[in-house]
């Protein structure tokens, strides 16, 4: 189960207390600079999360005047649209508010996730799962300097994940392995340990008892909570 360390005590709490009770999670952006869109990268990492666990989730998001091209950006990016975050209390008979923040962004009483900033960089790269990549590399409370050769790095692992994952296709098929499977889980359900989850990924990447087919669907698997789009050359010759 999801557990996340609550910004305003510093104590994990549970994501989801009530088993497929639902979460209602609040991302609070006022602006559409890259930390918002940060912010808002976490709160899609969040509803993922949660939905991989079987937990429903309402996931709408607080925003100011920029919100428009907010939205925007994080179309781009592949965050999954947020419902605009209606004047009403909690409603809906849901178990738990989880709010979504920068680190010093005002929020109602609740449980909260603080996003620390991202110091702009470079011009956002072409393929904007690079920038994606980038952002969810460092954990969500560890600030992020975007610069020239962390883009490089992200744009070529990704770039080497996409061209593994078609390779290892052409493979027969073998499910993800049940150790795999749980590193990724405690990695993900550990105040969503992103960059941990990318480490299994590397270890996957080069371990020589694997099959090409367990490694695929270990990426498969994963790419649902990191949006990455690894299968996009699925079919392409190499």
């Amino acid at each position: 189960m999801l557990r996340i360390i609550d910004a305003r005590t510093r104590e994990p709490v549970d994501a989801a207390p009530a088993r497929r009770g639902l979460t209602r999670v609040e991302v609070h952006a006022p602006g559409s600079d890259t930390t918002n869109l940060r912010v808002l990268l976490v709160g899609d990492l969040l509803v993922r999360t949660l939905e991989l666990g079987g937990t429903p989730v309402w996931a709408l998001l607080t925003g100011g005047h920029r919100q428009a091209e907010l939205r925007a950006d994080a179309a781009t990016l592949g965050i999954r649209p947020f419902e605009d975050s209606p004047d009403v209390g909690a409603g809906l008979g849901e178990s738990q508010f989880v709010h979504v923040t920068t680190e010093d962004g005002a929020a109602p009483d609740g449980v909260r996730i603080a996003v620390a900033p991202v110091e702009p960089g470079p011009p956002h790269p072409s393929d904007p799962a690079v920038l994606r990549l980038a952002l969810i590399s460092r954990h969500h409370g560890t600030p992020v300097r975007l610069e020239a050769a962390g883009l490089d790095d992200a744009h070529a692992t990704l770039a080497r994940w996409r061209a593994a994952v078609a390779r290892w296709a052409r493979q027969p098929s073998r499910p993800v392995p049940d150790d795999v499977r749980g590193r990724l889980r405690d990695a993900w359900d550990d105040d969503l340990d992103v960059p941990r989850v990318l480490d299994v990924l590397r270890q996957v990447e080069t371990e020589p008892e694997l099959a090409d087919g367990a490694r695929f669907e270990t990426y498969a698997y994963a790419d649902r909570l990191l949006g990455l789009d690894l299968t996009r050359d699925l079919g392409n010759p190499s």
